[in-house]
């Protein structure tokens, strides 16, 4: 493994074809760490010379990503820099001077091959077993040929002369020493026929032009590295320090592929997972803390970061695990923090802002802050503060294993107890119904029932979590039922839902105006159905 104190200077250089991978932000953190820690420059630069693939708009969503993972570069497009311009396809004059150069040396020589031919030298070539690259076809032309060639007008390639004979050695930061035989690599193409580089010459040429001291980048390109030294030999310049990182997987140890994984870093933004989380489970893939701790933030990161604790082998990308560790960074926001996130983006419906706000939208938060592993779930898990939601009325009915513990009638009566007991209490000062950003009733109308709430009179406690749950749980023991089953009963009657944020405090927030609407709703539904005989005994 290779360390390095001084200051160095790395990149990363996505190809704007797609949306950004979260491979590429996993070698981003690294390049930004290693830049960070020695005092160096973490620059951007734009591989788009694949105009076939090329898509609009891809560069501004890696530039995007990367600023909201809180990876700032130095130089780039978007920032510009003493080594640009940072886009290859603004560059194109720069390659074409190094391909003379390499053509008048005798390193790089034109090929004439069409498509169609090179399709079939591959094709015979993988028939008989041997290397599918070039058989070097157009490297023993001679120069009056290639003049006549290119004075006609025919297509033509610029490829690297490979040397025949020996091999290529270089020091790889993460793996060690590597050799390969020269003999097993291809004439690669520098230029294609359009004038554009191949990946191959243009990172050659950029990263020497910018300076780059530090190339690290994934595994996939230990294959190439071989073909780059030859380039940096034959241009006559000194090679970088090159780092391979390990290829992130899927949990069947298959390369990451949206096909079973998310991979679009802003498909993680749109669903409300935080930076943090996203930027901890990248610093986790091959990669370990010295103390092994697995929550930590960027700045932890990138003091304890270190190359010699990347590993080889390819880390696993386990959703189940990054989710945990979601849930994990939303527990830690300050409950301030977390509430305004939600709000900036767009994860609170109008509703919820208009019928709650200042310290009852806090609560709500609080209650919620336990259960979220991202905030996109917040909507859907609080709805049922805002709106009276469908269910059926059968689900009033505690049961276990699919079986009733409880008649219809003993749940309706136990209902009914529950909600005389309950309009006992008095609702506390300051509450929903008297305090500022109150809920308003969800139905102006009111239920059908002929008891009305405002007649209330209430002496007793005060409508707090506390008072309620020892009332709840009186009433079960004078019933004879579990404090679990009633409290299932008057879940539903009160959220519509048999999964809820914690009951009392639920209704604490809801208030006892609307909280016995809702249970005097319930107790109509569920006694017309069971009058129907809709609701078994």
């Amino acid at each position: 493994m290779t360390e390095t104190q001084k200051p160095v200077r790395t990149r990363i250089a996505p190809s704007p074809t797609g949306e950004p991978h979260i491979g590429n932000m996993y070698v981003a953190l690294v390049n930004w760490a290693l830049a960070r820690q020695t005092g160096g420059q973490f620059l951007v630069r734009i591989e788009d010379t694949d105009r076939a693939r090329f898509v609009e708009g891809a560069e501004r969503m890696f530039l995007d990503a990367l600023a909201w993972l809180g990876l700032d570069h130095d130089e780039g497009p978007d920032v510009g820099g003493p080594a640009g311009p940072y886009r290859q396809s603004e560059r194109l004059a720069i390659y074409e001077g190094e391909v003379a150069r390499l053509l008048s040396t005798g390193h790089a020589y034109r090929c004439f091959c069409t498509p169609e031919r090179l399709a079939e030298v591959r094709k015979q070539r993988q028939k008989a077993g041997g290397e599918t690259g070039y058989d070097r076809l157009c490297r023993g032309l001679a120069p009056g040929e290639v003049e006549k060639k290119l004075a006609a007008g025919e297509p033509s390639t610029v490829r690297l002369a490979v040397p025949l004979e020996g091999e290529t050695r270089f020091e790889d930061g993460v793996r060690g020493p590597i050799t390969v035989r020269n003999e097993t690599i291809d004439d690669q193409v520098l230029l294609k026929s359009d004038g554009y580089p191949t990946y191959h010459l243009a990172c050659v040429v950029d990263d020497h032009a910018m300076r780059i001291t530090h190339v690290v980048r994934a595994e996939e390109w230990i294959i190439s590295t071989p073909k780059h030294i030859l380039l940096y030999e034959a241009l006559g310049w000194q090679p970088p320090q090159f780092f391979h990182l390990p290829l992130i997987r899927n949990p069947d140890r298959s390369k990451l592929s949206k096909r079973k994984n998310p991979t679009n870093v802003l498909w993680y933004r749109e669903q409300g997972y935080l930076a943090e989380a996203v930027t901890n489970f990248l610093g986790l893939l091959g990669h370990s803390m010295p103390d092994g701790r697995e929550v930590f933030s960027r700045d932890e990161f990138l003091k304890d970061f270190s190359l010699a604790r990347v590993t080889t082998t390819g880390p696993v990308f386990d959703m189940e695990k990054f989710e945990w560790l979601s849930g994990e960074w939303i527990r830690r926001l300050p409950l301030e923090d977390l509430a305004a996130r939600l709000k900036a983006e767009g994860f609170v419906p109008e509703a919820m802002c208009e019928k709650f706000a200042g310290e009852k939208f806090l609560a709500i938060v609080r209650l919620m802050q336990e259960r979220l592993k991202k905030l996109s779930e917040f909507a859907d898990a609080t709805a049922f503060f805002v709106e009276r939601l469908p269910y059926k009325p059968q689900d009033l009915i505690p049961e276990k294993k699919g079986k009733p513990l409880h008649t219809a009638a003993e749940t309706l009566s136990a209902l009914e107890r529950l909600r005389s007991a309950l309009a006992a209490l008095r609702q506390a000062q300051g509450g929903p119904e008297h305090g500022r950003g109150a809920a308003a009733p969800a139905s102006a109308a009111g239920p059908p029932a002929a008891r009305s709430r405002k007649a209330d009179e209430a002496d007793g406690p005060a409508w707090e979590a506390k008072a309620l749950e020892e009332l709840v749980r009186a009433l079960a023991e004078e019933l004879g039922w579990k404090p679990a089953d009633l409290f299932m009963s008057l879940r539903v009657a009160v959220t519509c839902r048999k999964v809820s944020t914690p009951l009392f405090e639920t209704m604490e927030i809801l208030g006892r105006e609307e909280s016995l609407v809702r249970l005097d709703e319930a107790i109509e539904n569920f006694g017309a159905l069971r009058l129907n005989n809709e609701v078994t005994e």
